[in-house]
């Protein structure tokens, strides 16, 4: 069984190959990733009427690929799109907080709210009680809140600096104002891994699903769609949490090539690249942290598949070979889409960790369609 510890050694081996492999060293990214949060903090979560601001994510990203050298270049490309932040309005109480909980309109309020409790305690103490208080709402903004804040956390676990600190209370933020929970049912947990339980899910009927729009909107008919409510409890989540979410991920990377035709890419991506930022917080959770993180980080991916899926899982069975690592970074660089990039990356991170053939061949397929 593979414990938290061997986690953590596998992941920063990766990272460290890879940034050996190119003159530098897992304690430090020539500053480039700190330049970028810097010139980063003067945006906003979001642009083009709700568009999630990708820039931090990828930008580390880039550095944990060994690819630092092109965090400027690629920031500058994808800045010019960007808007400022919106303004703070009225103080959110450290003990009242809940009524701003999914607030969207207070994401400002939020990210001072935590840039306050990061200055007045160690961040490592802030994510261990913010955790289990957000996982439920692991679904809000299709996952980016979660994906923004485990990239954060990664990033200080490497090197604590007052961007990374700023980058962390923003990812928090930005969770906790769009937080938002799916249906679930009171339904005792389950002793099924996602690989078992995946094959049991109903999906949405095709003249219900919506064909476009913003992720969020085509998970509303959840709301109404009874057999979905007892997704969430499908699952066992008393095992080792290592072994959970590398069957997470590889069954979602196998969805991903199985339903991610055109108009559905990106929402299968973060079927994967939203789980797998999940595990970067393990290291910082609790037990009821980490129990909720595998509930709920299961459901979010869930919902995605039974909300746009329109095939089953297992249908197909295609395995070709793949590509390599380092063809598979180069690519994602030259591609420059943020997406393709948090992709190859958490495929890489996951394929390092329990190898599997489906990572690299999900990473090698979105190269090829983002």
């Amino acid at each position: 069984m593979v414990e938290r510890r061997d986690v953590l050694r596998s992941t920063a081996a990766f990272a460290a190959a890879s940034l050996a492999g190119r003159g530098l060293d897992a304690a430090g990214d020539d500053g480039a990733l700190d330049l970028a949060l810097e010139r980063l903090a003067r945006t906003g979560p979001e642009y083009a009427g709700g568009l999630a601001n990708h820039a931090p994510m990828a930008a580390e990203a880039l550095v944990t690929l060994g690819r630092a050298d092109a965090v400027a270049r690629w920031v500058d490309g994808y800045a010019g799109r960007l808007q400022p932040p919106p303004s703070a309005t009225e103080p959110i109480p450290r003990n009242a907080w809940q009524p701003a909980l999914g607030r969207r309109e207070r994401v400002a309020d939020w990210a001072v709210l935590f840039r306050r409790e990061l200055a007045e305690a160690p961040w490592r103490e802030v994510l261990r009680a913010w955790v289990p208080r957000l996982a439920p709402g692991f679904v809000a903004v299709a996952t980016h809140g979660a994906i923004r804040t485990g990239h954060a956390a990664r990033a200080l676990g490497v090197r604590e600096t007052p961007p990374r600190l700023h980058e962390l209370a923003e990812g928090l933020a930005y969770w906790a104002a769009n937080f938002t929970r799916l249906p679930e049912s009171d339904t005792a947990n389950g002793k099924a891994l996602p690989s078992q339980a995946i094959s049991g899910l109903e999906l949405l009927p095709a003249s219900e699903q919506r064909q476009s729009g913003f992720i969020t909107a085509r998970l509303a008919p959840l709301e109404r769609f009874v057999p979905f409510r007892d997704v969430a409890a499908r699952v066992a989540v008393d095992g080792d949490p290592s072994a959970f979410f590398s069957d997470l991920t590889r069954t979602f990377a196998r969805v991903y090539l199985e339903n991610a035709t055109p108009g559905k890419v990106i929402t299968f991506v973060h079927a994967v690249t939203g789980p797998s930022a999940a595990r970067l917080l393990l290291p910082y959770a609790d037990a009821a942290g980490t129990r909720a993180l595998m509930r709920y980080a299961w459901q979010a991916a869930a919902a995605l598949f039974v909300a746009v899926g329109d095939r089953p899982a297992g249908s197909s069975g295609r395995d070709p070979a793949p590509l390599g690592a380092e063809a598979l970074v180069e690519r994602a660089v030259a591609n420059g889409d943020e997406h393709a990039i948090k992709l190859t990356e958490a495929c890489l991170r996951e394929d390092a960790i329990e190898p599997r053939a489906v990572y690299q061949l999900a990473a090698l397929d979105a190269l090829g369609r983002l």
